[in-house]
């Protein structure tokens, strides 16, 4: 919990396991659950961690149970296991409900659920936190694919040489600036990379060819100024690409590499930036 919530670019190995695992049976599937896949990895995370807290309580509760326990006039103890005795009373112990059929009563026996309880409110309110979180990075996201689509299906990489130079560097850097905002998400908010976009406009993983093409067309532009907006708008493309390739796709490559691996991801058999799948402009 505290690598994947309260360090700022870390990740903890199980929570990734665990999110990758159903990102795997999501592709498998033909990613039908789409957007919400990621929605899933995230609460099967969390009900991993809620069960390794429950766990983690009833191996100490275990050595005590049952002679460290009182138990309610109509509870036979004997008629249950106990290690099953020590699971339900940290299960019950973590939600908080406390039903008062068993309590303990050796001196810290009598603290140690207080405390579960409270790591129990911590574990609710980091879940609750951690998706609050997400929210803001696939804002920006979907925010820069859509400004590439409308890029793209203007067809400004192919006239760019006639734009104004100023207009074009600042569009250019402005590009570089958001594309550099999404590499930072990626790295302190994982698991966004596992949100599947439903709307092909929206999607980074669709998008991001029309990146690669402003990049070309700005290099080969015979205005110094905007050759240099270029070369920055590429080294935040490689930089971001470096992010996805390192972190979540598990290959090295160059830059048009890793941004066809990116999309084959999350769509298969569709060419990057294609209508195919796009709702008609007429119907909009």
């Amino acid at each position: 919990m505290f690598q994947t919530l309260l360090y700022p670019s870390g990740n903890g190995w199980l929570s990734t396991a665990v999110m990758r695992a159903v990102w795997w049976l999501s592709k498998l599937s033909g990613h039908r659950m789409r957007s919400a896949s990621g929605a899933v990895a995230m609460m099967a995370v969390i009900l991993m961690w809620l069960f390794l807290q429950v766990l983690g309580w009833a191996l100490v509760y275990y050595p005590y149970v049952p002679e460290g326990f009182a138990y309610a006039p109509n509870i036979d103890h004997t008629a249950y296991n106990d290690f099953a005795e020590a699971y339900y009373l940290s299960l019950v112990t973590i939600a908080t409900l406390g039903f008062g059929d068993v309590v303990g009563t050796g001196p810290w026996l009598r603290f140690a659920p207080a405390l579960e309880a409270v790591a129990g409110f911590a574990l609710l309110t980091a879940a609750l936190a951690w998706f609050s979180q997400v929210w803001p990075p696939l804002a920006r996201r979907r925010s820069l694919a859509a400004e590439l689509r409308a890029l793209g299906d203007a067809g400004v990489a192919g006239r760019l040489s006639t734009w104004d130079p100023v207009a074009a560097t600042l569009t250019l850097r402005a590009l570089a600036r958001q594309l550099l905002e999404v590499r930072s998400d990626f790295t302190q908010h994982s698991e966004q990379f596992y949100f599947q976009e439903a709307d092909p406009d929206t999607s980074l993983a669709k998008q991001l060819v029309h990146a690669v093409a402003l990049r070309d067309a700005a290099q080969a532009s015979a205005d110094a100024t905007v050759r240099d907006a270029g070369i920055h708008l590429g080294l935040a493309l490689e930089d971001l690409a470096t992010t996805l390739a390192r972190q979540f796709l598990s290959l090295e490559g160059d830059v048009d590499e890793t941004i066809d691996a990116y999309h084959r991801e999350h769509y298969r058999g569709v060419t990057p930036g294609s209508p195919r799948g796009r709702r008609a402009r007429g119907t909009r």
